[in-house]
């Protein structure tokens, strides 16, 4: 082996005399070296559009949602809710009541998802979304609607001359006789614009959780759902059993990933289409070593013949090209991930590409996709460099084949 690393190193590195195999081997040194450096350059900017799109979930989804397993709604006691204060590695929790109702202004009408939640919603979370004018007051009628629900209906903040009334149908069974009889409605005023991203802009109002109640007519230990926030670190599997306990295995009990299973499951998908396209491209770019080490086995015949006669086997003969390959594909995906990283240090440090004049092109520095890239390229390189190799086996160094 020590013999045909030496000959595969000098017929690497050193110039032949003819230039069309220098050029195919330069040929295929780069497309080694732009195909790794391409495949890491799409790896991290796919995953820094992923970490953008789920930045937003981390903003307005708790850790956990614990919501009811049959109902729409769950009761939550005093008792309970002192029991879930206790139980360790709850940072907090707040208890939210979601509904489908109507908003209404001046004649206009719009299906929205009425979100009510209470004084322990985390300040961290309107922090985030809250774009424009205040948040709502737990004892007053008060909204705070997405920038798209503004647009449609046609109200800003605090706008005295537009009415805004929320409409939710009343619970019960029996005929309705008339419209009015059949939903409950509260006037509000809108003191706050939201916005997190275009489908929840279109469809989300925040309320208290006090005037959700009352329009949806429920008891005030009725809610839909409680949202906790976790210790980072802590183990989901002890808060699983504790929260079980608590309600009797009445609730179904989500993650954050969890709950937003199919955006997760579209970015994975997405991530493995792009990884297998660009795969493609190596190996229609590997094509070039497979022509550079065949050119280099013809050109190199006589040499192999002497290599032969002086008890050199076919097998090591077959090693030196192997190993040529190896080595430059080796070295090419080295070069090739240190210029793709540099690539992305100078996106992340200057903003070189922009997707909107204020907003840089999100790109990710992951050890992962450096391991990915260079086992890929690695791989895709010994098994062309072996499928190279193998022509050696038409090859006669004597008189009769071996």
């Amino acid at each position: 082996m020590n013999f045909s690393l030496y000959i595969a190193k000098r017929y690497l590195f050193t110039k032949s005399k003819n230039k069309a195999i220098n050029y195919i081997t330069l040929v295929a040194g780069l497309g080694i070296i732009l195909g790794t450096a391409a495949l890491f350059i799409v790896l991290s900017g796919f995953d820094g559009l992923k970490a953008f799109s789920l930045e937003f979930t981390s903003f307005t989804d708790p850790d956990f949602k614990v919501l009811p397993s049959q109902s729409k709604n769950i009761s939550l006691s005093s008792t309970q809710r002192k029991m879930l204060s206790e139980i360790e590695g709850i940072a907090s929790f707040s208890t939210v009541v979601e509904e489908k109702v109507l908003l209404s202004c001046e004649e206009k009408y719009l299906a929205i998802d009425l979100k009510g939640v209470d004084k322990h919603y985390p300040q961290k979370t309107i922090d985030s979304i809250l774009t424009y004018g205040d948040w709502i007051s737990q004892d007053l009628q008060q909204i705070v609607a997405g920038w798209g629900v503004s647009n449609t209906l046609g109200f800003g903040v605090y706008d005295l001359t537009k009415i805004i009334r929320i409409y939710a149908p009343k619970p019960g069974t029996g005929q309705i006789t008339s419209v009015k009889g059949a939903f409950k409605s509260m006037k509000v005023a809108n003191v706050g614009l939201f916005q997190i991203n275009e489908s929840i802009n279109s469809s989300r109002v925040y309320t208290s959780l006090q005037n959700a109640q009352y329009l949806l007519g429920l008891k005030p230990d009725k809610i839909s759902a409680i949202e906790i926030i976790s210790v980072p670190g802590v183990d989901e599997t002890k808060i699983r059993l504790a929260l079980s306990k608590i309600f009797d295995d009445e609730i179904v009990i989500k993650s954050r990933v969890q709950l937003n299973a199919a955006l997760y499951k579209m970015l994975n998908a997405e991530h493995l289409a792009v990884y297998l396209i660009f795969t493609l491209i190596l190996i229609i770019a590997l094509f070039n070593i497979v022509g550079s080490i065949i050119m280099m086995i013809l050109h190199k015949k006589d040499d192999l013949k002497t290599l032969y006669s002086i008890g050199t086997t076919k097998q090591e003969i077959q090693n030196i090209f192997f190993i040529q390959g190896g080595l430059m594909t080796i070295i090419g995906g080295l070069i090739g991930l240190f210029l793709g990283a540099i690539i992305i240090g100078l996106q992340l440090c200057f903003d070189l590409l922009m997707i909107t004049p204020s907003l840089a092109y999100p790109v990710v520095l992951k050890g992962s996709n450096f391991t990915i890239a260079f086992s890929t390229i690695l791989i895709l390189g010994l098994i062309a460099s072996r499928l190279a190799s193998w022509n050696l086996k038409k090859l006669q160094f004597t008189d009769q084949a071996n």
